[in-house]
């Protein structure tokens, strides 16, 4: 979990100032904090992730090489991973 959010800052380190044209994806439902705390954790930080790059796109008028939306795609993409987390060990428990 560490080096998921390690990663993901990171990510987020680099992409900001390399950017890219905006793309406009709605992040997945959140995890329950009550269930998966280190999740919704996790998830609270690729959103933020994700709004920081779009503030960024927009500072920039959009024109980052389609690196920021790339790191949005995959900032997404790990939104959705730790849902399936949680939905997983949620079904594992019944």
């Amino acid at each position: 979990m560490k080096k998921l959010i390690s990663a993901l800052a990171l990510g987020v380190v680099l992409a900001v100032p390399a950017g890219a044209a905006f793309a406009q994806t709605k992040p997945v439902q959140n995890v329950s904090a009550k269930k998966h705390p280190n999740l919704a954790a996790a998830q609270k930080l690729v959103d933020e992730a994700f709004q920081k790059i779009t503030a960024s796109q927009q500072a920039n008028e959009f024109d980052e090489g389609g690196h920021a939306a790339k790191a949005k795609d995959l900032l997404d993409q790990a939104n959705k991973e730790l849902k399936q987390a949680a939905e997983f060990d949620n079904a594992k428990k019944k």
